[in-house]
């Protein structure tokens, strides 16, 4: 049996009677009822995630997936790929927008090169996985095999589950890669059922050809490919990506070690489709960031079933949203162990 399979094997249904605790706590706090929203709606899915009353989220990482794409040969960017490169070596440093943010919780960093064309230093402090350099055009035929695509899931599974047993106990995930908006809205398009004008937007920068091209690009890697909606792994291998493979990974090996994670924007989002496709009960572990400003972002979320909790016009990538969602994490797990309940004040209401 592959690791896939092993880490399938064990995700588990959230623990309900720890929730039922959990929300009898909640609602027994000094507080009217339901008056900190979402915060106690966190706090419950935390207790059923971990199977604890009062979990530690002490210990945080955002995981972010580099790759290049063999779709920008179709000029769908006006970006050098080479920037793929350039800032998988300065996300290692911290120096971009998710390890600024990432250093208000004090979350750690943990950049993988899972598909960059370019070779990656070995000092740079970037872990080097890579499956091969970059995927294939989609355009013209799958971007990876199958097996590439479990190599890519298995890859993800890996490094959480070092995180993991190294103490990390909330997940983020992060990527990078020059076009990934391309097959990002190829994958969401197949999943959706819909047109691919209906969600495409311009990422981070529109080719010559502008968004028409860009639609038609998408329309024809679905039309070539084939990709079957109903087998997660089989649309990841034809109009994926190696890092959508890889976060895909971290969210089976999150759902599996029963440790709360949080997505990130849309191509963050549409891997996190891949993961439920494959395993369904990995949706009730996800805690989804922010509202991309990516068109297909509303589409996306709905489709998870996850309605993000931040509203700010982001669609940077790399982690970015997640990491400015675990301050509010902490916040709901701070509330259920710290704010005191009327029996422990004297109080009857």
């Amino acid at each position: 049996m592959n690791l896939l399979q092993q880490t399938i094997e064990k995700i588990e249904s959230l623990d309900q009677d720890m929730m039922a605790k959990a929300r009898q706590r909640v609602d027994s706090l000094i507080k009217p009822p339901k008056s900190l929203g979402k915060l106690e709606d966190i706090a419950i899915q935390l207790a059923g995630i971990t199977g604890k009353l009062f979990p530690a989220i002490d210990q945080k990482a955002v995981i972010v997936m580099a790759a290049d794409h063999g779709v920008y040969e179709e000029g769908v960017t006006n970006n050098p790929q080479e920037v793929t490169f350039a800032q998988t070596l300065n996300i290692a440093k911290g120096i971009t927008g998710v390890g600024t943010i990432a250093k208000v919780s004090g979350a750690k960093i943990v950049t993988v090169d899972i598909g960059v064309k370019e070779d990656i230093p070995s000092d740079a402090g970037v872990i080097i996985q890579k499956i091969k350099r970059g995927s294939g055009n989609i355009a013209k035929g799958p971007a990876m095999t199958r097996n590439e695509a479990i190599q890519a899931l298995e890859v993800g599974i890996q490094i959480a589950t070092t995180e993991i047993q190294n103490g990390v106990n909330l997940l983020g995930t992060g990527e990078m890669g020059i076009s990934n908006t391309t097959p990002s809205t190829a994958i969401l398009s197949v999943f959706a059922n819909c047109e691919p004008n209906e969600i495409a937007g311009k990422g981070a920068g529109l080719g010559q050809g502008g968004l028409a091209h860009k639609i038609e690009v998408i329309r024809n890697a679905i039309e070539i490919n084939q990709p079957n909606p109903s087998d997660g792994i089989d649309v990841l291998a034809k109009v994926g990506g190696l890092e959508i493979g890889g976060m895909a990974g971290v969210m089976l090996a999150a759902a599996a070690n029963r440790v709360p994670f949080v997505v990130d924007g849309l191509i963050s989002t549409v891997s996190a489709l891949i993961a439920v496709t494959i395993e369904p009960k990995v949706k009730d572990y996800l805690i989804t960031s922010h509202a991309t400003d990516e068109p297909g972002g509303r589409k996306a979320s709905e489709l998870l079933g996850k309605e993000p909790m931040l509203m700010m016009d982001m669609c940077l990538g790399e982690g970015s949203g997640a990491a400015l969602a675990f301050p509010i994490i902490e916040a709901a797990s701070s509330m259920m162990k710290n704010m005191a309940s009327f029996e422990e004040v004297g109080m009857e209401i």
